[in-house]
């Protein structure tokens, strides 16, 4: 039998009324204990790293979960995180970048409502999330809910009440589970595998040697939307918080020309920091080098494309790159980082 750890983070999965609206309140033991299907299926233990609501997930939440993994890694078969909603799109991508090469599953999942409601989808997501990670086809960063399965850097919640509250970004779902089964999708496979050791095979300046953790972050990463007339002046007031801006542009990728938004952008990678571009649009990506509105930004020493990742993906990228491409003194090499970023 199969050991899988269970990692709880708290969210609405453990969460009760308590008198001021919802909060994490049940133990990851407590969680498990409503679905006695899963000793049926592994051996189960469970870790209690935070019990916090996922809007309070922060960068250094995601170096905890990704800490107890590699503590553990060489003691269970996979390990399934508990989360809530909100914010898992983004653990899940962080955790994409700091455990990267491993053969075996981390599959996050939670519940739009608590366990103890009679209604609650917890029951199911949490089995699903076991099954997957007792998979023997399973590898890397997945998300298992509402039955589906996802590549845990495609993820996004695109619903807030509904039970399939994430969808798969630019990426075929990799599977479903049904009646008790995990049923892969043609090439979930190899795409998982490929997904779990490109990265590691890829990293500048070193060799392929299986799974790779990583304990650093630079969590002075924001992401700006670009609006019809904003001013300048937004950009200025994040430089000093900031060393790096994901700007979500419009379309392919549209940057205005007008209050000086284009100028003010390119001021910040002369200044030494860093631009990644994407898109408002949630799929087909951009392209920067159709419209002469983005132009400005191609080839642009310090300028990073996004391609059609999500955004949530770049966030926890880019924070990851720009720790591994910074040196003792945090000055940041951008050849590594460029190398870095189109590795994975």
């Amino acid at each position: 039998m199969k050991r899988v750890l269970v990692i709880a983070t708290g969210g609405t999965i453990a969460s009760a009324e308590e008198g001021s609206g919802l909060a994490p309140a049940l133990t990851g033991e407590q969680l498990v204990a409503f679905v006695p299907e899963v000793a049926q299926v592994c051996h189960v233990e469970v870790s209690q790293v935070m019990n916090v609501d996922s809007t309070n997930m922060r960068p250094e939440g995601w170096l905890s979960i990704a800490g107890e993994v590699r503590r553990s890694y060489d003691d269970f078969d996979g390990f399934v995180v508990l989360h809530g909603t909100d914010t898992l799109a983004y653990t899940a991508a962080g955790l994409s970048y700091l455990v990267q090469g491993g053969p075996k599953p981390i599959v996050l999942t939670g519940s739009q409502l608590p366990m103890g409601d009679p209604e609650t989808d917890g029951k199911r997501n949490l089995l699903d999330a076991v099954l997957v990670a007792c998979d023997d086809a399973a590898a890397g960063v997945m998300v298992a809910f509402g039955g589906k399965v996802i590549s845990g850097a495609s993820a996004r919640k695109v619903r807030t009440r509904s039970f399939e509250a994430f969808d798969s970004l630019n990426a075929l779902d990799l599977g479903r589970v049904r009646d008790g089964r995990v049923e892969w999708a043609d090439g979930a496979c190899e795409q998982m595998c490929g997904a779990a050791r490109a990265c590691a095979a890829e990293e500048v300046g070193g060799a392929p040697s299986g799974v790779r953790f990583y304990d650093e972050l630079n969590p002075r990463v924001a992401v700006l939307k670009l609006t019809p007339g904003m001013d300048a002046l937004v950009v200025d007031a994040l430089r000093p918080a900031c060393d790096a801006l994901v700007v979500e542009a419009f379309g392919l990728g549209g940057i205005p020309e007008y209050d000086d938004i284009t100028e003010t952008l390119l001021a910040w990678v002369d200044a030494g920091k860093t631009l990644v571009m994407t898109t408002q649009c949630p799929y087909e990506g951009a392209d920067l080098s159709v419209y002469e509105v983005g132009r400005a930004f191609c080839d642009r020493p310090g300028v990073l494309m996004g391609g059609s990742a999500t955004t949530e993906a770049l966030l926890a990228k880019t924070m990851w790159a720009l720790a591994q491409a910074a040196d003792p003194d945090g000055i940041v090499d951008r050849e590594k980082l460029a190398e870095l970023f189109a590795s994975c």
